[in-house]
């Protein structure tokens, strides 16, 4: 399976911006891309269970990552959608903003 463009520059702005604080294991769902898992080890591209999966399309997903969407905001419009660990989540986000 080939991981998507999106997915590998997702992998490599978080693996800079987060530094491994990361209360739990999140998955990061990017609608008609792929997931990637971001944990205390760092982050890299799957698709395995996590305490909270977080799921966007690719344009909210890179607005985030872009720092022109505050995950917080994407997740009170519905743009961000999380299910599991709010805990875990909040962290991830405070991390993203």
């Amino acid at each position: 399976m080939r991981v998507s463009e999106v997915i590998d520059k997702a992998v490599a702005v978080l693996s800079e911006r987060l530094d491994g604080n990361v209360p739990g294991t999140a998955k990061f769902v990017i609608e008609g891309e792929g997931a990637l898992m971001i944990d205390g080890t760092g982050v890299h591209a799957g698709d395995e269970d996590a305490d909270v999966t977080l799921t966007a399309d690719a344009e909210t997903f890179q607005s985030i990552l872009e720092g022109e969407t505050n995950p917080t905001a994407a997740f009170m419009t519905g743009k961000l959608t999380v299910d599991g660990d709010m805990g875990v989540a909040m962290a991830l986000g405070n991390a993203l903003a």
